[in-house]
């Protein structure tokens, strides 16, 4: 790994300190590095001494974590990892070891302690369930589970909102080894089946109804779809969450069952003892999703030790959360920092679930809660910050704060000025920590440190054992300038493999192909010199994420292409000054047909229902022209077979030029006349991205139609923004 230039305390002074930690305070960053220190024979003077120490014996870093966290285990590893293969090799983490991710989540044996608040629009009252009262309920889910036969190995789903019943199903799962994969109830049917079928789930929890933004949204129709495109679901749990079981009919839902009478067929005589399959470190704990610009979405397989070490170390470390914290990240469980934030039961903190908009009834929704239950650290995305900002919401004058001593952001880059708004109008005393990794690691490569000062516009630091560098397009590490966001060095947290990827190619595809043998994540970033802070400038790629909400073009297309009106489309991001993003979609229309506001509005209405709101564009426009790649090695990542409009499109990879026959997914072998080919890949999206943003596209020979390129510049629509 490369080392940084440094420089001296003068030069760090040129940038604005925010926040400055305690000197008298030890924090547990401050012990960990003395406790390193005295093992290791090391002189720890600061955090940049642990840090680099941490990514050049990452195999004596995650050793020392081990103890230090105090992991739950019944078998000792024997190896912390083969450091003769690279982080491409994905090599096997604390082999020979044994544990369980739920048990460590609910070692607390203090009966009577808090473990989750429960909160919801809508609702005044606060429920609360102690460790105890969770452990009981996980050993119920558990036991009726086990009693319809889920198994290690087998996969657990939830369309829920972000409740404990939520937290305990997941724990169930993980206590018996079955994998746990969730989404909200906010997906649409497409979004839910693109993700769910690929993993063909035996057992699926749902609600009837969710309330968001003051208004009740029925969940019956698109959960009645949902198990009709899942022909391996055994069961069916629908949770009474907003009307009581006498008042919702689920007789139109093939094996489904009300939660009671579930939980009620794992009660015996005596209530149900909590079991801990001990399994391997490796072993699958979560499925995640990714959101690629072709294809269906990737499935992302975790390990449970890895996503634990790796949770432990940003909570414990980086966090210095305590069993006297309480949480609140502001998510969905189809968000991976639901993952997250449950992860920190295992320190013994509480942590708060919060169900519905967090600017209603009023924007004050969550300071409210922070003052009510005395919360300590809340987590949001730095858009909601940007909008309280506009509203001119002032906390520090309408409440207390008196607990909260921690703001965690992430989701999207934080702006300069929201560092200069919290400080003003929030809390001047608050850790404000800018966080940033994703869905692909589940957790973070930068993020918060309570032992460093916190920079205006800054992420303060690299994370522990996260060799991170910013690349330029040779593959060498540039400081203080724009550059690919790269892990140069294996990680216990990386996904141990992708679901149906047998020879994985898509998993090399997806991290290994731009530079090989090392982890390119898909950002751009910037790398400060002189305080080590990082700024995070955007995707690479043709990922889409508005307000902090990641999803891929492919998405859109596959709802999009199933309109007749419309011959092909590129869905592509925009930025503005300030960093934030939005997302314009163009149409290129079929012959015979005209771009008028009704088509519009049933492709935004579409998208809403079939993905959900916050995949709805921001913009859509009309494109006289949409770039293609040329043949010659280029790969063609979609084919619409039109005797099947309304299906998702087919990815293939194929070399130009094509023959002139193709057999697609429903069996019909057509010629090129009833072929549509659309070069939808991230290189297309990347180039008309960079044109929108004024700058010049590089090899513009590698395209068929160069001349469409010039379409997307100086948009009269766009230069608003």
């Amino acid at each position: 790994m490369s080392k940084e230039p440094r420089a001296g305390r003068e030069e760090i002074l040129e940038c604005q300190v925010m926040w400055e930690p305690d000197t008298k305070k030890n924090t547990q960053m401050d012990r960990f590095r003395a406790a390193v220190g005295a093992a290791c024979g090391l002189a720890l003077e600061n955090y940049d001494d642990l840090y680099h120490w941490s990514v050049e014996s990452y195999s004596d870093f995650w050793a020392e974590f081990w103890k230090f966290s105090g992991i739950v285990f019944s078998c000792m590893y024997d190896e912390v990892v083969d450091t003769s293969k690279g982080i491409a090799d994905v090599p096997e983490w604390f082999k020979g070891s044994r544990l369980n991710y739920a048990e460590n989540l609910l070692q607390h044996k203090e009966n009577d302690r808090v473990a989750l608040y429960v909160a919801r629009e809508g609702k005044e009252e606060i429920a609360k369930v102690t460790f105890e009262e969770l452990r009981q309920q996980v050993a119920l889910f558990a036991a009726a589970m086990r009693k319809m036969g889920v198994r290690r190995g087998d996969r657990v789903v939830g369309y829920l909102p972000n409740s404990a019943h939520a937290v305990e199903a997941m724990l169930a799962a993980a206590s018996i080894g079955a994998i746990w994969s969730s989404t909200s109830p906010d997906f649409g049917v497409n979004g839910v089946l693109d993700r769910f079928s690929q993993i063909q789930p035996k057992l699926i929890f749902s609600v009837e109804a969710v309330v968001y933004n003051g208004k009740e949204h029925s969940h019956m129709d698109k959960l009645q779809r949902v198990v009709k495109g899942l022909p391996d679901l055994k069961k069916v749990v629908l949770i009474p969450y907003i009307s009581s079981r006498e008042k919702i009919d689920i007789s139109k839902i093939p094996n489904s069952v009300f939660l009671e009478d579930f939980l009620a067929t794992g009660q015996g005589d005596q209530a149900p003892q909590l079991e801990f399959e001990q399994l391997p470190f490796s072993h699958p704990l979560f499925i995640m999703f990714s959101s690629g610009t072709t294809g269906a979405p990737k499935c992302m397989v975790h390990s449970a030790g890895g996503t634990l070490i790796q949770h432990l170390k940003e909570h414990i470390l980086h966090g210095n959360v305590t069993s006297s914290d309480i949480i609140l990240y502001y998510t969905t469980v189809g968000w991976m920092m639901w993952n997250w934030v449950v992860s920190a039961l295992a320190t013994g903190a509480a942590v708060v679930l919060y169900d519905g908009s967090p600017l209603v009834p009023t924007p004050n929704v969550l300071w409210d809660l922070v003052d009510r239950i005395g919360i300590t650290i809340l987590g949001t995305g730095a858009k909601w910050l940007s909008v309280l900002e506009e509203k001119d919401m002032r906390p520090v004058e309408t409440h207390s704060l008196q607990t909260l001593h921690t703001i965690l952001s992430t989701g999207s880059p934080l702006k300069a000025q929201s560092y200069d708004y919290v400080y003003r109008c929030i809390k001047s005393s608050v850790l404000l920590g800018s966080i940033s990794g994703g869905t692909d690691i589940v957790s973070c490569f930068m993020g918060q440190n309570p032992s460093i000062p916190v920079y205006k516009g800054e992420i303060q630091a690299r994370n522990l054992g996260m060799a991170v560098e910013a690349w330029n397009e040779q593959g060498k590490a540039v400081w203080g300038e724009s550059g690919e966001l790269v892990c140069t060095k294996p990680l216990p947290c990386q996904p141990t493999h992708f679901w149906n990827d047998e020879n994985g190619s898509k998993y090399r595809k997806a991290y290994f192909s731009k530079f090989p043998g090392v982890w390119a994540h898909g950002d751009y970033c910037r790398i400060n010199p002189k305080t080590g802070g990082i700024v995070m400038l955007g995707r690479s790629d043709g990922t889409l994420n508005p307000n902090g909400v990641r999803f891929g073009s492919s998405e859109i297309y596959n709802i999009v292409e199933a309109f007749e009106e419309v011959l092909d489309s590129l869905c592509v991001p925009q930025y503005n000054k300030n960093g934030e993003e939005r997302v314009i979609l163009f149409l290129k229309m079929a012959s015979g047909h005209t771009f008028q506001p009704d088509l519009v509005k049933r492709i935004r209405e579409a998208i809403r229902l079939g993905l959900s709101a916050r995949h709805v564009p921001s913009l859509i426009l009309e494109t006289q022209g949409i770039p293609a790649l040329s043949g010659g090695g280029d790969q063609i990542t979609a084919l619409t077979c039109l005797a099947y409009k309304t299906n998702a499109p087919v990815s293939i990879e194929r070399r130009l030029p094509c023959v002139c026959t193709h057999t697609c997914m429903h069996g019909c072998t057509h010629s090129t006349s009833s072929v549509q080919y659309t070069l939808n890949g991230k290189k297309v999206e990347v180039a008309v991205k960079q044109i929108i943003a004024g700058k010049t596209v590089e090899h513009r020979g590698a395209f068929s139609n160069p001349e469409t390129l010039d379409l997307y510049r100086d948009i009269p629509q766009l230069q608003d923004f």
